[in-house]
């Protein structure tokens, strides 16, 4: 693995926690805050399509989405996997570009890509050279025919449609996810009640 692999590895275990000070700047701060309703519209609209693009992530690859450690299930290609790599991480960039948009902190939003765009490219080094170890040529073709960012449309030889987890076990496994973005959507909401 590369040199990039213990920080990656440190990144992968505390992703959920790291985003917390970001949270606070957004929902604390209203210095240099954009003017407009259209901060209202925008940013849950992207904190939407953020979150739907993770719903549908974890409908396919289901509660694995949530380990801490290195426990793998299949390989999964369907679904967003067989338009990007990273469809988890991706809808991630959209749930925080939507709150920094929506915390109107439009400065916010070059400082929320660079933290992101640091962290997220150290974790998916690291979880792509995991996963190359476990499944070798088979998911080197998938690398190769399967961009990890951006998405390519039409898919590459793979489906969009395939073995769906129930939403019971979906729901559970965004629970954590799900609750943060009902607080930081609160949160808000009272930031521009209160102060803007």
């Amino acid at each position: 693995m590369t040199s990039e692999a213990p920080a990656g590895a440190w990144l992968f275990r505390y992703r959920s926690s790291l985003p917390v000070p970001l949270a606070l700047v957004l929902v604390l701060v209203r210095r240099g805050a954009a003017e407009g309703p259209w901060v209202l519209v925008l940013g849950p609209l992207l904190v939407v399509i953020g979150e739907g693009l993770r719903l549908w992530a974890v409908r396919h690859i289901g509660t694995i989405s949530r380990t801490r450690t290195t426990r793998y299930g299949p390989l999964i290609t369907a679904g967003p996997y067989a338009l990007m790599r990273n469809p988890l991480y991706v809808g991630n960039w959209f749930l925080w570009t939507g709150f920094a948009v929506w915390s109107a902190l439009l400065w916010m939003l070059p400082v929320a890509w660079l933290v992101f765009g640091l962290q997220y490219r150290a974790i998916a080094k690291w979880e792509a050279a995991f996963i190359r170890s476990i499944y070798g040529p088979v998911y080197d073709e998938y690398a190769r025919q399967v961009r990890a960012w951006m998405p390519r449309w039409p898919p590459a030889g793979a489906s969009v449609s395939g073995p769906l987890h129930p939403w019971r076990e979906v729901l559970f496994s965004e629970r954590g996810t799900l609750l943060a973005v009902v607080v930081m959507a609160a949160l808000l909401i009272l930031k521009h009640a209160v102060w803007l």
